[in-house]
């Protein structure tokens, strides 16, 4: 309360202190132990909720699925053009190796460990030899495919149970894409397999 004194007022200062007694607050400084428990439990259930939601195992299996599209996808187009130079496709034994040969791979993809949800890597002529990833396969009329086992759920929920999605490059369709099989594939007819992605 303020209180505005002029020459006019006859009142005492010190009956004027008197008059107004200054009371403390009597709220606590701070937060209870109640309070502080509270919003600890709080942060912790969301921080339990955000670490769902994001799912790091997930997230890794996701970025390694990148890593073999992208392979699978680069070993597709050199298979092309190791066609386009020798008029056939490398032998299942010897493909990776044939396409450092010809030149149409300076280094092959290094392989990339299946770590999540106990998946297993294809195991059709399988490269490389540590951490096998890129499997191969030939067929005279159908051309060849290359393809590698998908590890992460968001890519697998997309296939039928028992399917598993494989990323797979087909020179008979002239492209690479997400398929959905159960077991490793063989090459197909142009146009006959339906892509999921």
């Amino acid at each position: 309360m303020l209180l505005i004194l002029d020459n006019k007022t006859n009142l005492d200062k010190n009956k004027l202190v008197d008059k107004f007694i200054i009371t403390k607050n009597n709220k606590p400084n701070g937060f209870t132990l109640i309070e502080l428990l509270i919003v600890m439990a709080i942060l912790g259930i969301l921080a339990v909720v955000i670490f769902i939601a994001i799912d790091p195992g997930e997230r890794q299996a996701q970025a390694r699925d990148t890593g073999r599209i992208s392979s699978v996808t680069q070993i597709g187009h050199a298979l092309e053009a190791y066609y386009t130079t020798v008029g056939s496709f490398p032998d299942t034994g010897t493909w990776a190796q044939d396409l450092l040969d010809k030149g149409e791979l300076s280094s092959f993809p290094s392989g990339i460990v299946y770590t999540a949800y106990s998946v297993s890597n294809c195991t059709t002529y399988v490269q490389p030899a540590v951490d096998p990833t890129y499997c191969y396969d030939l067929d005279a009329t159908n051309g060849v495919i290359v393809f590698s086992k998908s590890e992460s759920n968001s890519h697998t929920q997309r296939c039928s149970t028992p399917e598993v999605a494989y990323f797979v490059f087909s020179t008979a369709d002239g492209r690479g894409g997400t398929i959905c099989n159960n077991g490793d594939p063989s090459p197909w007819a142009s146009g006959t397999m339906s892509y999921v992605e």
